[in-house]
């Protein structure tokens, strides 16, 4: 029902079916949102000044929380407006998306609420607010537009809050500063932990408890600075401190511009379970649609990797050829040349256009083409964005024949690394060119508009087994629900040299701390349709487990989270054609658990699975091999040892 004098306008499905309900009080305008299930509510009021809440199931999970900015040279934008145009629409719709992360098919369901507020005096500008409310979460974003002058507006702070009821567990990464490679921890804490002196990172996920898990991260990022969670230093209200501009830490400026600017989505997933999140589409929902008329040239898979993980690697090239005949033995169909393929790196000099002198890129080429492998090649990113040398390295690359590039080093996300992220992702596109970004933020669902940009880091993965005692088994868990929620990862799987706890140390070649199977878990429960595994080929090959390597798809059809909890363990199903894989990993505590084969097809299945030996927990590389019969709904019981996990195809028979 609509008592509202202002026209408004309306679009899709009728009234109904949106169920919102908007009333004026004499210095208010509430809006009343709803998900297609009912089970979320947004609330929407404009009286004093703009802020929002959340329901989930009639509970509270965000209370009242401000919306707003503040400006150099320019009045803060937060009290005084009146709503001068509403449209609501139903989106019901259903997409392919060109790489299958999670699902062959997704769906797209909310109902939007938009809102055009003018301020009723002063400077008289105005602000569009987005709000949508799905089944899995709810998102909302700003458009700024220009101002009565030429030139630039600078946005000095975002006001949007998230102000949390209670002080419910969340597990927490802090970078410290707003430019890293966003490779740390994640500690449980509560949320009381939070100061204003915080600098965490997204996702930020919480447990309120009583079936209700809340995660905090944004989506479709253009033009603008991603953002941290801290706290105002009053209550629980979490602020969006936003990424300033390189040297704009004493003027405090984000972000410019002189045309219209919409934030990023800022995305509450909501569930009743951690598995409701990590299930959930709406990251990639929150982006527009594939950009590239033609997008197939872009092809999924594993990758080998001759990086300095697996040994003080050569840059020579009978090396190379060891790792191009490692990834043809597999019938993984890439490799990845690493650092110093084109002579010195982040120097004035360096020529990303040139291989070394030691170095023959033709012959490299021919020979993989030979073993049916497209190579991928490393780049450091000043070197990259130089005299804009990518603008000719690109198409000369798209010449050789090479599958895609890997861009290191950029530990930022303000607002104009991501727009160069967006130039990057761009030109390589035009030369059918696929992009892994190292030291890189998060990821916001651009594979869906851009799929070439097909995976990226920014996680403490495998590399850290190297130099550092922090990769602990609690830690992997950790990321299939906090990390991944963002998307897809670059964490380079596949450490065969697997050791126990007391016997990990810092060497070369790397040891990995945990078992065989746990590290074969990686490869189904972890995101990233482009898998590059670091180890050295003769570490994998002819050993227990490189025939699961084999045969593991990178991108799945669906997915399905068994159980699990945050630092515990993980168990996750995903479907490719007709074959389901299930991931378990562990932590540092043996357990055995049940999982329910409610997923699969009905009918007599073969179940193959790579399980920890009796003895992996001293010796974790050994496994127990074996194959069964399975039928849907049956229960199997899973024996895990310290740091252990286990792996499974099932195949209709």
């Amino acid at each position: 029902m609509i008592t509202n004098s202002k026209p408004t306008y309306f679009t899709g499905f009728k009234l109904t079916l949106l169920f919102l309900f908007v009333s004026f009080l004499s210095y208010s305008q509430n809006y009343h949102l709803n998900s297609p299930d009912h089970e979320i509510e947004v609330k929407i009021n404009n009286s004093a000044s703009l802020g929002y809440s959340v329901n989930f199931n009639g509970k509270v999970i965000i209370m009242e929380s401000t919306l707003g900015f503040e400006f150099k040279n320019e009045p803060a934008m937060r009290f005084g407006f009146a709503v001068i145009e509403s449209h609501e629409q139903l989106i019901n719709e259903t997409w392919k998306p060109v790489v299958k992360s999670k699902h062959a098919e997704v769906v797209d369901n909310c109902n939007e609420l938009q809102l055009m507020v003018k301020e009723k005096s002063g400077l008289m500008r105005q602000m569009e607010l987005t709000f949508r409310a799905y089944n899995d979460g709810v998102a909302f974003r700003t458009k700024l537009f220009r101002s009565e002058k030429n030139g630039h507006r600078q946005i000095t702070k975002e006001l949007t809050t998230f102000n949390i009821p209670g002080n419910p567990k969340a597990w927490v990464v802090e970078y410290g500063k707003y430019s890293s490679s966003q490779e740390s921890e994640f500690f449980e804490r509560t949320i009381s932990y939070i100061s204003d002196k915080t600098i965490a990172g997204l996702p930020f996920l919480m447990d309120y408890g009583n079936q209700c898990w809340v995660a905090i991260t944004e989506a479709n990022i253009d033009n603008y600075p991603a953002f941290y969670i801290g706290t105002t230093g009053v209550g629980n209200a979490l602020t969006t401190k936003l990424a300033p501009l390189p040297g704009e830490l004493v003027t405090g400026v984000k972000a410019r511009f002189d045309d219209e600017v919409c934030t990023p989505w800022r995305v509450i997933m909501i569930g009743d379970s951690p598995g409701k999140l990590i299930e959930s589409e709406i990251v990639q929902n929150l982006n527009a649609p594939c950009a590239l008329a033609d997008p197939s040239w872009i092809k999924p898979g594993i990758s080998a990797w001759d990086h300095w993980w697996s040994g003080e690697v050569a840059m020579e090239i009978p090396v190379i050829k060891q790792y191009i005949d490692f990834a043809s033995q597999m019938g993984w169909p890439y490799m990845l040349v690493d650092w110093q393929w084109y002579g010195k790196y982040a120097v004035p000099e360096a020529d990303i256009t040139k291989s070394a002198p030691q170095i023959d890129m033709p012959e490299i080429i021919r020979y993989a083409k030979s073993k049916n492998v497209k190579i991928i090649l490393w780049l450091y990113n000043s070197d990259v964005n130089r005299n804009s040398a990518y603008k000719k390295a690109f198409p000369l690359y798209e010449k050789w024949g090479i599958a895609g590039i890997k861009i290191d080093f950029m530990d930022r996300d303000d607002q104009d690394m991501v727009n160069w992220y967006h130039d990057i992702i761009k030109c390589a596109a035009e030369n059918h060119l696929m992009v892994d970004f190292h030291g890189a933020y998060k990821p916001d669902g651009i594979i869906r508009t851009y799929p070439n940009m097909i995976t990226r880091e920014g996680v403490m993965g495998n590399e850290y087994y190297k130099f550092s005692d922090k990769m602990s088994p609690e830690h992997n868990v950790k990321l299939a629900f906090t990390r991944m929620l963002a998307g897809q990862m670059d964490y380079t799987p596949g450490g065969f040299l697997n050791v126990t706890k007391a016997q990990y140390k810092n060497q070369t070649p790397t040891m990995v701390w945990n078992t065989r199977a746990a590290e074969l878990s990686k490869f189904v429960i972890y995101e990233s349709p482009l898998t590059v595994v670091c180890d050295h080929p003769d570490h994998i090959l002819n050993q227990q487990g490189s025939d699961f390597l084999r045969i593991v798809p990178t991108t799945w059809d669906d997915i399905h989270f068994i159980s699990g909890y945050p630092g515990d363990y993980v168990a996750i199903a995903k479907r490719s054609g007709n074959e389901w894989f299930i991931g378990i990993m562990n932590n540092s505590k043996m357990k055995e658990v049940t999982i329910k084969l409610d997923f699969i097809a009905p009918g007599v299945s073969s179940l193959s699975s790579w399980a920890d030996a009796e003895d992996a927990n001293s010796s974790p590389k050994n496994l127990k091999i074996s194959t069964q019969t399975v039928q849907q709904g049956d229960l199997l019981k899973v024996k895990m040892v310290d740091n252990g996990g286990w792996v499974a195809r099932v195949t209709v028979q």
